[in-house]
């Protein structure tokens, strides 16, 4: 899963990269984007802030609301679930980055595995996007099944990378077409194993359903 990943470009290089608009307004987002936070999408042809993860809404033990929980990640064998179907269906997006990370090592002292395209400045990962009442507008990243791709050797799930050939398909073609391209990456990646503490005293959360 990916619960930390690192956007460098500003608005306007992704606008460009994408061959897209900047919304108006302007976009105010981290370098290091954590659930519940808000990162960088394309959709609808539009570069545009938004908060990544759905809200799930709770209530603790007697009925009282707490507050939402971010769901960052989405298992492509969920798609066609009731919590995801319709964005899929109706509001798919890019999500760029320039690499994402990996909690690695013992409970307690995890570090950062870093993980990017070779010679790739910045690429793009599968998103669905949806409004919401807690947040606005908010996104999640689709994963898959990393066996038989070098990001297996960090985690058993990785982000669904998008090449620039498909980025038409994933945001506009029918469902069943989209999900064909919700497979492992068959590329090379750049596996680099840091010794930066994987939570750098902010909570990382975790949210995958």
């Amino acid at each position: 899963m990916c619960n930390l990943y690192r956007m460098t470009k500003n608005a306007n290089e992704v606008a460009a990269w994408f061959d897209a608009v900047e919304a108006a307004g302007g976009a105010n987002f981290g370098a290091e984007v954590y659930p519940g936070y808000p990162g960088l999408v394309v959709a609808s042809g539009e570069v545009r802030a938004m908060t990544w993860g759905f809200p799930l809404v709770l209530k603790g033990a007697k009925g009282q609301p707490l507050k939402p929980k971010p769901v960052n990640n989405a298992r492509t064998d969920k798609l066609g679930t009731f919590f995801w179907r319709h964005s899929f269906a109706e509001r798919r997006c890019l999500i760029p980055l320039t690499g994402w990370a990996e909690a690695q090592g013992a409970k307690g002292s995890m570090t950062r595995t870093w993980l990017s395209l070779p010679d790739t400045p910045l690429f793009a990962a599968a998103g669905v996007w949806r409004p919401s009442d807690e947040w606005g507008a908010c996104y999640s990243m689709v994963m898959t099944d990393s066996a038989g791709c070098e990001a297996e050797t960090v985690h058993e799930r990785m982000p669904v990378l998008l090449a620039p050939e498909d980025y038409a398909g994933w945001v506009s073609a029918p469902p069943e077409e989209a999900l064909a391209l919700c497979r492992r990456w068959e590329g090379r990646l750049v596996i680099d194993r840091t010794d930066e503490p994987w939570a750098k005293g902010s909570a990382v959360q975790k949210a995958l359903f």
